[in-house]
């Protein structure tokens, strides 16, 4: 049986390692399982044909840094289009006529967050949605197609959405659950860094919108962290850092540095996936605030992240989103709920951090890992 892949966004963010790092970690899960895998990327053609170029060169040369140089399909669709027809693509990598040939097989598809769709997506054997956004996804699958009338299973790695106090909107679909993905034999624990750091990775900013009550809540990270603002001035034995995609007149940058955050670059510390595993690994641990309708929902969200971070032997310190009693008793997590909690948490990680290192790589081998996950998603 052929695996395929299905993703539209790593080939298109190409300073985003942390990205490209989300397919990786399945890709790599599914070589471990010695199964004949591929990478199907989906890139929607831009008005610059140059830049096109760029994002293609710069997707192969990952793949090839990963071992993947002959384990992928990149679909470029030109013009763009919601309708995805392969007979309008161009086949980089592996070539039409290959891709037919394992399609007349047996075969599977991960489709991850819809990238694949009709007529293109019916092609398919076997079509498995896997949801990386359970807050979004739910509330606009009550509202449009997206996907839910062309897929025989939704996977997703919203631990809770059939738990009691779940708030997602009700669906009508079978959902199955599942843990985001860490490669622990790639995400292997680091020894303790030299500098005392926590440290997150995302956008400040998120033009993401769902409806809570009759409003449309800031889902930003911005708005998140702002009664976390004062804990670097709190713990100051240890460093505070953001990778964060904050532009450089942006006066969030000096309204962060007042309260004592540093702020990094994203695009310099996490352009590639080995970069991105080294800037995390060089700190102690996650800390981060999730944002509100995961935690207002109970979605039992955890982030893919996050799951590197344990795999790395850091310990996070977040928010609970109702994924905790979906967790081993000691996980690496410490889930918060305000800056007194976040405080202790730090300060309880800063005293015995082998301890929780320890912890969190326990669980990251025991619960995230990819080649466990795939196997309960491909029923192996």
């Amino acid at each position: 049986m052929t695996v395929f892949l299905g993703c539209g966004f790593a080939a298109k963010y190409r300073e985003g390692g942390g990205v490209l790092s989300v397919p990786l970690q399945w890709m790599l899960g599914l070589r471990r399982l010695k199964l004949d895998a591929i990478w199907l990327e989906l890139l929607p053609a831009t008005a610059n044909v140059l830049e096109d170029r760029h994002r293609i060169q710069n997707f192969q040369r990952r793949l090839r840094e990963h071992g993947l140089g002959h384990r992928y399909c990149l679909l470029y669709q030109k013009p763009s289009s919601d309708a995805h027809d392969l007979d309008t693509m161009q086949c980089i990598g592996m070539s039409k006529q290959a891709l037919l040939e394992r399609l007349a097989g047996p075969n599977a598809l991960l489709n991850l967050s819809y990238s694949i769709h009709p007529p293109f997506l019916l092609q398919f054997e076997r079509r498995l949605f896997c949801d990386l956004d359970p807050s979004e996804i739910f509330y606009w699958m009550t509202r449009m197609e997206m996907g839910q009338s062309h897929h025989h299973e939704f996977w997703t790695i919203g631990l809770n959405v059939t738990g009691r106090d779940c708030r997602l909107p009700k669906s009508s679909l079978r959902w199955k659950t599942f843990y985001p993905l860490a490669d622990t034999h790639f995400l292997k624990r680091r020894s303790r860094p030299v500098v005392s750091k926590f440290t997150t990775i995302g956008q400040w900013y998120w033009g993401g919108a769902v409806e809570v009550n009759g409003t449309f809540p800031d889902l930003s990270k911005k708005f998140a962290f702002e009664s976390y603002l004062d804990l670097p001035k709190r713990i100051p034995e240890a460093n505070f850092e953001l990778a964060m995609n904050i532009k450089r007149d942006d006066p969030e940058r000096a309204r962060l540095a007042n309260h004592g955050w540093q702020i990094v670059d994203p695009h310099r510390v996490a352009r590639t996936p080995g970069v991105y595993r080294r800037y995390m690994a060089g700190a102690l641990g996650e800390f981060t605030a999730i944002k509100g309708v995961d935690v207002l929902w109970r979605t039992g969200w955890l982030s893919d992240r996050a799951a590197a971070f344990l795999a790395l032997g850091r310990p996070v310190i977040t928010e609970d989103t109702g994924a905790a009693k979906y967790l081993p008793r000691e996980s690496g997590f410490e889930f918060v709920d305000g800056i007194d909690g976040a405080t202790d948490a730090v300060k309880k990680a800063l005293a015995n951090w082998p301890y929780w290192s320890k912890r969190a790589r326990e669980c990251a081998v025991e619960v995230f890992d990819s080649a466990k996950n795939l196997r309960k998603i491909l029923e192996l």
